[in-house]
């Protein structure tokens, strides 16, 4: 989940997760080679698979370290979005290097598992999570060529342990700053996935979002993010929040790369119910992307979710409106949506219900030996009795979880029809057959705000909530800058309309061109 949440002035600086050692070891391992720095920062996935930019990826694994832990005024220690690289020398040991992603080195956020890393969520008390198992979705990265790099940083517990939980920063992993201005937040709770992305230590990485944890961080670090349907993509094996909204999706610099990667993480999974319709839902999502696809377009422009902006973001977004309109699409105004306060209260009875139902059985599924905390309550406890766990903020939200009544209480339940019926059958489908439109666009947050909390440079707004909620596709390619730092739009519609979201974002993306990198050294 995305928070707003900020940092004290007196722990402005965080110790970084990847160590100088590390550097050392695998450039050692490697015979002290190097790379070409720009043209690592310039590969994507498309050209990596086309054979193009990059073809010897171990060469580059001393350079991504060393660009990670690039130190910089004002940055905690770098810019940390890492928290381990994979061993080098496992590199060749997965996928078909002929297959649809063969060579793509591939970032994951550190509540995924694969079967040669530990999986932590940013938690001490999953610091040695190592049940070697790779998710579904990690299993088809691999079988299509994919190399898995390495675990990025994440806001601990997917930001979900308290209200004043600080995007970016987990006990294991430290805090990841953003790359154009390091006393703001990279936003949450993927954010290590979009830095390092942003920042050319990969082409793409997978991220995860229950609400707002891709699209927020791919924004205010200028690249795009994905959050798919709910059921397209296996949480298998995912630390989860919520079997209602959680998913998987990727994070790239440009939506054909993230096409290419939800292709090949798509699909149906036995142990997850919710994909059962995905295997014939998929479709080949790069194959779908068509440069044309604004020209004849009806979409519909959520005012409601532009109003709060600052001046700087509404214009950004009035020019992507004009260059949709020149591209040949219909706008069509809707000036009133859903009832946001009511969908928020909801999804929070429903989002603390089901995290104490589904993380204790994921702790159920580890190994007792390496993982002592069986179950939330003694997370709880954890914590309570770990001061690196607690020294920025508690632990409320667990708390209140812990409290609940399981998935058969009448407040969960009345909750759960509530939550899904404003957003979905009365939010976006209602506006999208009214307005008869095949999408929704709006600003998906405001420029990335301060980590100080005694500023008064906050976060203005957020368009994640509905499609979150509803568990419909979400887009957000960048379109433009407030005072330097990126601002995203965001593309929407209704349940399996991915490939329609992402085509519309794509035409939108090659008519602007609008992403700006960061000025990393």
């Amino acid at each position: 989940m995305a928070h707003v949440s900020r940092l004290p002035r007196s722990h402005d600086r965080i110790a970084g997760a990847v160590g100088g050692l590390i550097l050392a070891a695998v450039t050692a391992s490697l015979g002290g080679c190097a790379t070409d720095e720009a043209e690592f920062s310039r590969v994507t996935v498309a050209s990596t698979v086309e054979g193009s930019l990059f073809t010897h990826l171990t060469r580059a694994t001393p350079f991504i370290i060393a660009r990670d832990e690039t130190r910089r005024p004002g940055a905690p220690d770098g810019w940390n979005s890492l928290i381990r690289l994979a061993d080098p020398a496992s590199y060749s040991d997965w996928g078909d290097r002929t297959g649809p992603l063969g060579g793509v080195a591939i970032l994951l956020k550190d509540n995924i598992e694969t079967a040669d890393m530990p999986t932590t969520a940013g938690s001490l008390a999953l610091q040695n999570n190592a049940p070697g198992r790779d998710a579904p979705l990690v299993a088809r990265l691999r079988a299509s060529g994919a190399v898995i790099l390495g675990k990025t940083n994440l806001s601990e517990w997917a930001n979900i342990r308290s209200t004043r939980s600080i995007s970016g920063w987990s006990a294991v992993g430290g805090l990841t700053p953003n790359p154009y201005d390091t006393t703001r937040t990279a936003c949450g709770s993927s954010s290590g996935s979009a830095v390092a992305v942003a920042i050319g230590l990969a082409p793409a990485a997978i991220g995860t979002e229950t609400n707002g944890s891709i699209v927020c961080p791919a924004s205010v670090n200028g690249v795009v993010g994905f959050k798919p349907t709910v059921g397209l993509v296996s949480r298998t094996h995912i630390v989860p929040i919520s079997h209602s909204q959680d998913t998987a999706g990727p994070i790239a610099r440009t939506v054909e790369d993230a096409a290419m990667v939800l292709t090949v993480i798509a699909g149906s999974d036995p142990l997850d119910t919710a994909t059962a319709e995905a295997d014939a839902r998929k479709v080949d999502y790069r194959s779908a992307l068509d440069a044309n696809s604004l020209r004849g377009a009806r979409i519909g422009v959520m005012r409601s979710l532009a109003n709060n902006f600052s001046d700087d973001t509404k214009a950004a977004f009035e020019t992507s409106l004009q260059a949709m309109r020149d591209a040949g699409a219909e706008l069509v105004e809707i000036a009133e949506g859903p009832d946001m306060r009511a969908i928020g209260g909801a999804q929070l009875t429903v989002l603390l219900t089901e995290l104490k139902v589904d993380l204790n059985a994921y702790l159920a599924s580890t190994d007792p030996e390496q993982v002592p905390t069986r179950t939330l309550a003694e997370v709880i406890a954890f914590n309570a009795a770990e001061p690196r766990e607690t020294v920025l903020f508690g632990q409320e939200l667990f708390e209140r979880a812990e409290a609940t009544g399981g998935l058969e209480d009448p407040a969960y339940v009345t909750a759960r029809e509530t939550s899904l019926r404003l957003s979905g059958v009365e939010g976006i489908d209602r506006m999208m057959a009214e307005n008869r439109v095949v999408a929704l666009v709006s600003p998906t947050t405001s420029r990335a705000w301060t980590n100080d909390r005694e500023d008064d440079d906050e976060g203005q707004g957020s368009a994640s909530t509905l499609a979150a909620v509803a568990g419909y596709p979400h887009l957000t390619v960048p379109m433009g800058l407030d005072r330097g730092m990126p601002v995203g739009i965001s593309f929407m519609a209704g349940k399996w309309q991915d490939a329609t979201v992402l085509s519309l974002g794509y035409a939108f993306e090659q008519k602007t061109h609008a992403r700006v990198a960061p000025s990393t050294p």
